[in-house]
């Protein structure tokens, strides 16, 4: 496969040249975005997304419970469809609890304690969600010390154990909401049929929403060791079309649409950029040196032109900023102006909405 002809595939899978019809659909068709940062994530959906998507529409999918947010894979948070969220933890669950195990055990985190704090949430989650801090306060009233990030990896265990899961985003006055509720899976998700083979499945939605893609590629996202990811494709692959030797593309790619953006806004820790073992595709050194990840993790959000990283771009979801407009930060001089601000525009349009 040419260059080209990978990025212009990647392009469709992502839904970025194929739009989703709405922020719901976009993200089943992705199965997971990162959203660590959980503005970035928003947005991920939304320029998954034809028309002219909001913001409060992907908010309002979380207050339905159509989505929600957990740590899917990698020990690293992803929206994911509420129905889907049970079944892929049961492929990743196991894998992420052996990456933690030591610092648990430094902790003094095990099942005993988990059990417990579990059975004291249940009944303390029974008549609605409650904030990280008050369940803080809730492993503190037990008499477990949440410093030192203790209550913090056993909220996320419980996440992974698909005890917990963060539901509605909590308003916030004059500002963008940043904070969810933590709420019962059992309660809020009514609706989790299991896949036949969910490691399976999972190779297979991996691809529908990121191939043309390989079993590196799918161990790397999905966190799983390469030879799980191989067995995963071998399961998986009648299922899905190899169109060179271990490199795989859906077998039902969507449409692409007429027209189309020159230059798109893609959020910090767009799936694009880093969900593959190899970044190189889509970005030379000096720009994935540039984008990240740093030191410290952070991937920026970055300006995408004919299919590779062309630059970046900040804005603040701070308290009376959030409408303030974003500041580009191109690579290179022949990136089209009035391409970033339309790319800019809509991501505020979005923020806006």
């Amino acid at each position: 496969m040419t260059p080209s002809a990978l990025l212009s595939e990647r392009l469709r899978s992502h839904r970025l040249t194929a739009p989703a019809r709405s922020v719901t659909d976009a993200a089943a068709h992705m199965l997971a975005v990162q959203s660590q940062e959980f503005l970035g994530g928003r947005w991920a959906l939304g320029i998954r997304s034809s028309g002219s998507p909001t913001l409060s529409a992907v908010d309002r999918a979380f207050a339905n419970g159509r989505l929600v947010r957990s740590w899917t894979m990698r020990g690293t948070l992803h929206i994911i469809p509420a129905t889907d969220l049970r079944w892929v933890l049961s492929v990743t669950g196991a894998r992420q609890r052996q990456q933690v195990a030591g610092r648990h055990r430094e902790l003094g985190i095990d099942a005993e304690l988990l059990a417990r704090v579990a059975q004291t949430l249940r009944t303390k989650l029974a008549d609605g969600g409650r904030t990280r801090a008050q369940l803080l306060d809730d492993i503190a009233e037990l008499g477990i010390d949440p410093a030192a990030q203790r209550g913090v990896h056993i909220i996320g265990a419980l996440c992974v154990d698909a005890v917990l899961v963060q539901g509605p985003v909590v308003a916030r006055d004059g500002a963008v909401g940043r904070e969810q509720l933590f709420v019962l899976v059992d309660e809020h998700i009514r609706e989790a049929p299991f896949p036949d083979d969910p490691l399976a499945e999972m190779f297979v939605r991996y691809i529908d929403g990121h191939g043309p893609a390989g079993a590196a590629d799918f161990a790397w996202w999905s966190g799983l060791t390469l030879g799980v990811a191989r067995e995963a494709v071998e399961r998986g692959r009648q299922r899905v079309d190899e169109v060179s030797e271990g490199l795989f593309v859906s077998s039902s790619r969507p449409r692409r649409a007429s027209g189309g953006d020159v230059v798109r806004a893609l959020p910090m820790f767009d799936e694009y950029y880093i969900s593959y073992a190899d970044r190189a595709p889509v970005a030379d050194v000096e720009a994935m040196r540039r984008i990240g990840p740093g030191k410290n993790g952070m991937v920026r959000a970055s300006l995408l032109a004919d299919g590779r990283i062309a630059g970046a771009w900040t804005h603040s979801a701070a308290v009376g900023k959030h409408r303030d407009a974003p500041v580009a930060e191109p690579f290179d001089s022949s990136l089209d102006p009035g391409a970033v601000v339309a790319a800019l525009q809509r991501y505020s349009d979005f923020v806006s909405g």
